[in-house]
């Protein structure tokens, strides 16, 4: 005869291991998967101290860190549970819920890319400068709220208008996320690295920074020479044509 006690804790094991799981995916949009990594370790360790070997000093030091972790937690992570109660105290909250519990899909619709690859050809003829940076799973939040909200469709003619040389908010980047244009005029990060040349202007340095920091792809129009690139990861792709932009677009991804 099955023991109701054993079914209840394999439930309660899955059930762990499940909002675990949950909880690392949702962090790694946010770009703190490390601490997240590393408390999780710290929660591992002290399992093992306090409820497996039972070795009762030890656990009641690590119970005190825990405790006190606890709070430091709260502080250091007050802005992303701050924006989660409010998402979740809003009309969006039960679709926030709904989308933790659904599996990830890969989104198949790529048409937007060739409104963006059509646009910066336009540009790059005309030697108008642009940066643009496409969100990935890490989210772009912060910088997003750098710039002006858009909001609006991608298409060929929005994005050139943006950048064109007179207008108010062609200084600065488009923020693309779920194929929709969020924000223009956006303060990326400027990259500290030494090695980069002396050459590359503060398009170029602004798109690696963010590409250090993020998973974003991140495209840049030289306004010197009309020439493309292509930030991701760290790793800077230049003087590429717009049909290898729209291939580099669809399988940059490790």
């Amino acid at each position: 005869m099955i023991n109701p006690k054993n079914i209840k804790d394999v439930v309660d094991i899955i059930l762990v291991v499940f909002f675990t799981y949950k909880t690392y995916h949702s962090i790694k949009k946010t770009g703190a998967i490390t601490i997240f990594t590393g408390v999780l370790a710290f929660v591992i360790l002290w399992i093992l101290v306090s409820q497996i070997l039972q070795m009762h000093f030890m656990g009641s030091i690590l119970d005190k860190f825990i405790n006190v972790g606890v709070i430091l937690l709260t502080i250091v992570f007050q802005k992303e549970i701050r924006e989660f109660l409010q998402n979740l105290g809003s009309n969006r909250g039960i679709k926030i819920l709904v989308k933790l519990f659904k599996p990830s899909s890969v989104q198949n619709d790529i048409s937007y890319i060739k409104s963006i690859a059509g646009a910066l050809a336009n540009l790059a003829k005309r030697k108008e400068g642009a940066l643009i940076a496409i969100q990935q799973d890490i989210l772009l939040s912060s910088f997003i709220k750098t710039g002006e909200n858009i909001d609006a469709n991608i298409n060929t003619l929005l994005i050139e208008n943006i950048f064109f040389k007179n207008s108010p908010l062609h200084d600065g980047a488009i923020i693309i996320a779920g194929e929709r244009i969020i924000s223009a005029a956006c303060i990326l990060p400027v990259s500290q690295n030494q090695d980069i040349p002396s050459s590359y202007g503060l398009r170029h340095r602004s798109a690696l920074g963010l590409s250090e920091q993020t998973d974003a792809k991140i495209i840049i129009i030289s306004e010197e020479t009309g020439k493309i690139s292509l930030a991701h990861k760290g790793h800077l792709y230049t003087d590429i044509s717009t049909e290898e932009l729209q291939e580099m677009l669809i399988r940059v991804s490790n």
